[in-house]
Parts: structure tokens; C-alpha cells; sequence
């Protein structure tokens, strides 16, 4: 359960959400994962870990 934006949660929900909401938002720079063309599952997960290791090396090359 994810805590509402401006309501303090004393379990540290807000923390977790940010983390969460970063991670759609580098996600839906890829519009075929935004748009979601794909009917099958195998090619959208395929396309997915695709963006995950894309992201992946891009925050690699910048941390040098």
C-alpha cells in the first residue's frame, strides 16, 4: 500500500513511493512500454528488461 502524496505515514511509505515513482518515470521514456502495443506478455516483459538494462548502463556510464 502506498501512502497518499502530503499525508505523513508513520511506516516510511513516502520514502518507498518516490523510489517507486522514479522508476515509472525512467520506465516511460520507452513508449512502447508506455503505450503497451504489445498483446503478448513474453515480448512486454522481454521489452521491459530491456529498458531495466538500457537504464542500468546509463546510470553506470554517468557514475564514472
Amino acid at each position: 500500500m502506498i501512502a497518499r502524496r502530503g499525508v505523513a505515514h508513520g511506516s516510511g511509505l513516502d520514502r518507498v513511493r518516490w523510489v517507486v515513482e522514479r522508476a515509472f518515470a525512467w520506465l516511460h521514456q520507452f513508449k512502447r512500454l508506455r503505450i503497451r502495443y504489445e498483446r503478448r506478455a513474453d515480448l512486454h516483459q522481454g521489452l521491459l528488461e530491456l529498458a531495466c538494462s538500457l537504464i542500468c548502463l546509463r546510470r553506470l556510464r554517468t557514475s564514472r
